[in-house]
């Protein structure tokens, strides 16, 4: 098919779940309702999600406090009791993260649950989406390993260690989410791209990295209002990830000052457009997504492009986030009669 709708990942959580409009929401229920409650809201989303069209579904990360914390939780060796204050993407904000405190080990599985229940109930493809090595270790503090290239690799082994995992129960895509590869460009060159490597060491499915400008948060939007006319940031990766073995790269492109034409750095590699803007509550026109698929095409190939969401959608009101589900599936199918 031409043009398959995905999202970056993440769906408003319902009221009846956790708190709303919070990217670090309470929960509302414990022990096993709370459970039975992440049950319901994934099948809920997955049901959104198909009614809209979208042709590669994913959980909504309805299990997930945090989407870095909902992988965090289920590592030995991390300390969630005595948190301390850090700045978190070279100092952006300030957030309470958990500490390592040893060495680093998966408790079992961490999304068996929430592939499982993908798989049963989707008609269609699955995507489960997990947070980077680097973005893990921007996103707490570090009192075992001493070095940060030792850590994210430690947490890259782990992360394989799920994705094998969630392989095997049919998942269809595993995608890496990477915002901190937009903060920390050096490094991304250096060893960011090895640890991704090691993160989809023998994976055979499609695997795909989520390199965005962040949620529709005030610190981000602050941020943003400092990158100038133009945001390049992307220059300085796409070269080494068009070289990666990663499959599919999805980036933020809706309402962004992101030249398009940066994305012909990225010539092989399917690309999932962000179409749908999540620091916005405007809803797009179908035709505006067709427009940008349009804009799109003059630097990613027809069969590579992926219209997408251009982050998650967890802070979002739930009515908001389903009208840009429908903009986003309807607009690729203008854009499908557009440009056939």
């Amino acid at each position: 098919m031409l043009f398959p709708t995905t999202l970056a990942g993440s769906l408003p959580k319902p009221g009846w779940l956790s708190e709303t409009q919070k990217l670090w929401p309470q929960w509302r229920l414990q022990g096993p309702a709370l459970e039975e409650g992440k049950d319901d809201a994934t099948l809920l989303w997955l049901k959104e999600q198909e009614d809209a069209g979208i042709d590669i579904a994913t959980d909504g990360e309805q299990s997930r406090q945090h989407f870095v914390h909902g992988f965090l939780e289920f590592v030995e060796g991390i300390d969630f009791e005595h948190k301390v204050e850090m700045g978190i993407r070279n100092d952006r904000y300030k957030a309470m993260v958990p500490v390592v405190v040893g060495p680093l080990k998966l408790r079992g599985r961490v999304h068996e649950r929430e592939a499982a229940l993908l798989r049963a109930h989707a008609r269609g493809k699955i995507k489960i989406t997990m947070p980077g090595p680097m973005t893990i270790i921007d996103t707490l503090a570090d009192r075992h390993y001493g070095d940060k290239v030792k850590l994210a690799m430690a947490f890259a082994d782990l992360l394989n260690q799920e994705a094998r995992a969630l392989q095997a129960q049919g998942v269809d895509v595993i995608q890496f989410d990477e915002p901190a590869f937009n903060v920390y460009m050096d490094d991304v060159r250096t060893w960011g791209i090895e640890a991704l490597h090691r993160c989809i060491e023998g994976l055979t499915c499609k695997t795909a990295v989520h390199i965005c400008y962040g949620y529709g948060i005030k610190a981000n939007l602050d941020w943003k209002a400092t990158l100038g006319s133009e945001w390049r940031q992307y220059e300085a990766i796409f070269p080494a990830l068009a070289a990666s073995r990663i499959d599919q790269i999805s980036l933020e492109c809706a309402n962004a000052k992101v030249p398009m034409d940066l994305m012909a750095l990225l010539k092989g590699k399917e690309i999932m457009v962000g179409v749908i803007d999540v620091a916005s509550d405007v809803v797009e026109t179908p035709e505006q997504v067709a427009d940008t698929i349009g804009r799109a095409l003059q630097f990613v190939a027809r069969d590579k492009l992926m219209p997408c969401t251009n982050c998650g959608m967890a802070p979002m009101a739930r009515e908001t986030a389903q009208a840009k589900l429908k903009a986003l599936v309807e607009g690729a199918r203008i854009a499908r009669q557009r440009y056939a």
